[in-house]
């Protein structure tokens, strides 16, 4: 009930709906194209095959937590004058989801990369590319607690009333 009110209170201005859609969208079409869903030469094409759907249901969730906690973060940080201590956890939950669920898009692109480092560099390419699954798990794990610490520290900051009807 209380995240519905912070919500509300975050995104009734505007500029945190264009903030949390310019992160959404770049974000995903990031993902989508190191991962080698969306293509941009020769022309733009999309290609879905019935494996990746795991994969590709995960980029959004990961892209969408994204979004929303940044602009959390965000408004935390302008609205409530809130400390590096009380805006930091957003942010560095933030940066860490994101490094996590990133990180295993690069695979087939930053394969051809990271090779130039050597057999280590290309077996962790690997390791990150075999358990991409898991570490997105992973990276939702940590934007959703980030979330959730969010919304209680606004929720404190500005001690929103309940409404019950």
């Amino acid at each position: 009930m209380l995240h519905k009110q912070a919500l509300k209170l975050v995104y009734s201005n505007f500029s945190y709906w264009i903030i949390s859609s310019l992160i959404f969208v770049s974000l995903l079409v990031f993902m989508l194209s190191a991962r080698e869903f969306l293509y941009f030469e020769p022309f733009w094409v999309f290609q879905l095959p019935i494996d990746w759907i795991p994969s590709f249901a995960l980029i959004i969730v990961v892209a969408g937590l994204t979004s929303i906690v940044t602009s959390l973060a965000i408004y935390q940080v302008r609205m409530l004058k809130a400390n590096s201590q009380k805006s930091g956890v957003g942010l560095v939950g933030s940066v860490f989801g994101v490094g996590a669920g990133v990180c295993t898009s690069c695979g087939p692109i930053g394969f051809s990369i990271i090779t130039t480092f050597g057999v280590a560099g290309a077996s962790t390419l690997s390791f990150l590319y075999d358990y991409e699954i898991p570490i997105r798990l992973g990276a939702i794990a940590i934007l959703g607690a980030t979330y959730f610490i969010m919304i209680k520290g606004i929720t404190r900051e500005c001690k929103l009333s309940i409404n019950k009807k």
